[in-house]
């Protein structure tokens, strides 16, 4: 009989299918709760993971602020260039505690490395494909269509030098564009790419969130949801924020075999700027639901102190890793 590893038995702790190497099983058996402890309490900590990940490789923390704006120098014309290295690489993750996944990654990391520049920079992007696959990489936005990252695939060993100018401001996304693409996007090639507008946003604490989620067993089923890749990883490390300070969250949702992700604040509306190619919001509200490849740049001040969950409103993603907290401080 086949091994079938699911998210229903993940809910029970299940062990032990192709894909995974020394899971302990993401959630743990509910059990009843020890004398004195209240019952929402126990509930909530059995909804998470045990043990912990090895943040040496990747710390979704560290990776919320690292914008990437290339080797920057200037062209003859004077326009600014940036240039960056990108190499597609097999490389196996921790995605909860000692469930592992054999990810194909930009850079041995996913999401890849989150790109930014400013409207109309020269981008020049030097891709190697160091992996077992041929890849590409597709960027959202302006392009000329020989740099559109679906015709031009690089084989294994191969190399190819994608250029243009960044266009329009906003926030995009890039990823593989090889076929089957819903294996190349879903195995974990793919990252946000920001656009900075001529006229700059007010300062703020920024972060990057990249909804994803994995298929442990191949299935077309996704086992675990995250955000930044590594399940409950903003339960255990929350993301500090101050009082009444501008959090502005460039939110990119890259979910396979799911039709729609979402996210919800706790105790707060954002203003949500759609897809960040205008400077002025579109909507105010606590939850947004989007589709794959869909972004958008949302912003807030918290007005109060405290822990403040925030989640996917599908709660089957967020009992299965996608949720986190915000701690606020004075």
């Amino acid at each position: 009989m086949k091994n079938k590893f699911s998210r229903r038995t993940v809910l029970g702790g299940a062990v032990g299918a192709a894909g995974l190497a020394g899971a302990r099983g993401l959630l743990g058996t509910p059990t009843v709760p020890p004398a004195g402890m209240d019952i929402e309490a126990h509930d909530a900590r059995v909804m998470l993971t045990t043990g912990e990940v090895d943040l040496s490789p990747f710390d979704p923390s560290k990776f919320l602020s690292d914008f990437d704006y290339g080797k920057v120098s200037q062209l003859t014309n004077g326009q600014t260039l940036r240039e960056w290295e990108i190499v597609a690489v097999d490389k196996e993750l921790e995605i909860a505690p000692g469930v592992y996944f054999p990810a194909w990654t930009y850079n041995g990391q996913v999401p890849g490395p989150t790109l930014r520049c400013s409207e109309g920079d020269r981008l020049r992007i030097h891709f190697k494909n160091a992996g077992s696959h041929p890849h590409t990489i597709h960027f959202h936005g302006f392009h000329p269509a020989t740099m559109d990252g679906v015709f031009e695939v690089v084989k294994p060993g191969e190399e190819l030098v994608y250029e243009f100018d960044g266009g329009p401001s906003g926030l995009h996304l890039y990823h593989c564009h090889s076929v089957p693409l819903k294996r190349h996007i879903h195995k974990g090639l793919y990252g946000a790419f920001i656009v900075d507008p001529p006229e700059k946003r007010p300062d703020a604490h920024e972060i990057v969130l990249v909804m994803n989620g994995f298929d442990t067993n191949f299935d077309g089923d996704n086992e675990v949801y995250a955000v930044n890749t590594v399940a409950f990883h903003y339960h255990r490390h929350p993301i500090e924020v101050k009082l009444q300070e501008l959090v502005r969250i460039y939110l990119v949702n890259l979910l396979e075999f799911d039709l729609v992700n979402s996210l919800h604040i706790h105790g707060n509306f954002f203003e949500v700027f759609r897809t960040g190619t205008r400077l002025t919001p579109d909507e105010f509200t606590d939850t947004i639901m989007m589709c794959q490849g869909e972004r958008h740049i949302l912003e807030l001040k918290f007005q109060h102190t405290g822990k403040f969950m925030f989640h996917a409103h599908q709660s089957e993603f967020a009992e299965l890793g996608w949720m986190g907290f915000f701690e606020v401080k004075d």
